[in-house]
């Protein structure tokens, strides 16, 4: 199940910063200003790494939300006064 490709207005402020500080170090290391490609690259790459992320902790998530899911206790009776409507059928 692979979260949907974020956008950059999805992003969180901080992440967006980020994004803007990788941007300006190309631009540095490339002494000019960058290309449509060069920019997108970054931000594709930026983009995978950060859904990398997300997709883990969801996957944390799911795995503790199985490990605390109600499990029934087999060793109880079974009990029919729980298990059918006071009023009974209609």
């Amino acid at each position: 199940m692979a979260l949907a490709r974020i956008t950059q207005k999805e992003m969180t402020d901080a992440e967006q910063r980020e994004l803007k500080t990788l941007l300006d170090r190309e631009r540095i290391a490339h002494g000019r200003a960058l290309t449509n490609s060069e920019s997108n690259r970054v931000k594709k790459d930026y983009i995978d790494k950060l859904m990398a992320q997300r997709e883990a902790e969801a996957k944390k998530a799911r795995q503790v939300k199985k490990k605390q899911a109600f499990k029934p206790d087999p060793q109880a009776t079974f009990s029919w006064s729980a298990n059918t409507a006071t009023r009974g059928r209609r």
